[in-house]
């Protein structure tokens, strides 16, 4: 029997949470596939989203090339850019956009024998101190990449670092920064990733690039009732026994019940990218009904409380994260990041799912004899 853990993604909400993105924003919107689309499986989501999507970004150029060679030709804009000479050229074979935010990266296109112009994103550094051109080094980075004779199109970026924190000024700052910044610059304008999108509506200019809001995730604190979770991370039951009063379970006898206890055994584990951090209490559900994970969470396996649920027994169906479980809530238990989360499940086969398999598909329960 095949271990009964996996992720089913749910592109019908990938593409509802795409087009929302886009309509709160206003203008086109770049839906962000870097980390395998945040561990949902990039190119399926890009053939998911090819349809109706202004264009993709990722991290580096690999993975631009991935979905090239998977058949997707919409725009691609490649967030970090190129690190050297031989990927511009394969930059320009694979017709991609680039972000620019160094001065290496300016000489290698000036220095390049490429003959094309590219479609450059130039990225200015608001108050994020990673990467990009200072604010006062704007203007100059600008006319240097239109004296380079390969640029057909210059779109003005930044990144902001507390978006998420609605109540902080921070990210006010950066806009007033950025629009300072490139008052005398022409060119379309991005500045919005997801929490910049759903909560500094000021911010909303040419082009959006939602990321965690695409797989219906939120950081900013406030509830989206039209984002939908597009990965349902489950498994099953495999067993199950009883705990008496005062027995513990697991590593560390970090769980001692107090009263008696039935204990269902779970296939899925750290290994599987279920956190090892999260603790007795943390979210679960079983067969659709809310439980709690109890005891230390091992490499391979996990134990849940069946208690209250006379129904459940071996084959089970347990949701780790879904649209029961949000993953943002086994996060916070877990004093991790929903990012961390996504981008961490491994082992587990994907199951990507149009809308219309997810109708006709039954609740997945273990053939029990």
């Amino acid at each position: 029997m095949t271990r009964p853990t996996r992720v089913r993604i749910d592109q019908a909400a990938l593409r509802s949470n795409y087009l929302y993105a886009r309509g709160a924003h206003g203008g086109r919107a770049l839906a962000v596939l870097k980390a395998n689309a945040y561990g949902h499986g990039a190119l399926a989501c890009a053939r998911s989203l090819a349809s109706t999507v202004d264009g993709f970004a990722v991290a580096f150029l690999d993975e631009a090339f991935v979905l090239r060679e998977g058949g997707v030709r919409n725009p691609i804009l490649v967030l970090e850019g190129c690190f050297n000479a031989a990927e511009i050229k394969l930059a320009h074979e694979l017709d991609l956009w680039l972000v620019v935010h160094q001065q290496e990266q300016i000489r290698l296109l000036q220095e390049s024998s490429v003959a094309a112009k590219f479609n450059v994103w130039l990225k200015i550094d608001t108050g994020m101190s990673r990467a990009g051109f200072r604010a006062n080094e704007a203007a100059a980075a600008y006319q240097q990449l239109m004296s380079t004779g390969k640029v057909s199109s210059i779109t003005l970026m930044t990144h902001f670092a507390r978006a998420d924190e609605v109540n902080e000024p921070m990210t006010a700052q950066q806009i007033e920064a950025f629009d300072a910044a490139t008052s005398t610059l022409k060119g379309e304008r991005s500045l919005c990733n997801s929490a910049g999108l759903l909560a500094w509506p000021n911010a909303r200019r040419d082009w959006g690039r939602p990321g965690l809001m695409l797989y219906g995730v939120t950081t900013h604190g406030r509830d989206v009732p039209e984002l939908q979770p597009v990965m349902t991370f489950e498994s099953n039951v495999f067993a199950t026994r009883t705990l008496e009063a005062g027995e513990s379970l697991g590593y560390g006898a970090s769980f001692v019940a107090q009263r008696r206890t039935r204990v269902g055994l779970v296939c899925a584990g750290y290994a599987d990218g279920y956190p090892q951090t999260a603790p007795t209490g943390t979210q679960i559900a079983v067969d659709g009904s809310k439980t709690k994970l109890i005891g230390r969470v091992s490499m391979d396996m996990l134990t849940v409380d069946l208690t209250e649920l006379p129904d459940a027994d071996v084959g089970s169906n347990v949701e780790l994260w879904g649209a029961n479980v949000p993953v943002a809530a086994v996060a916070r238990a877990s004093n991790r990041s929903p990012y961390e989360l996504l981008c961490s499940v491994k082992r587990a086969p994907l199951v990507h799912l149009n809308a219309e398999e997810e109708h006709r598909r039954p609740a997945l329960r273990l053939a029990t004899k």
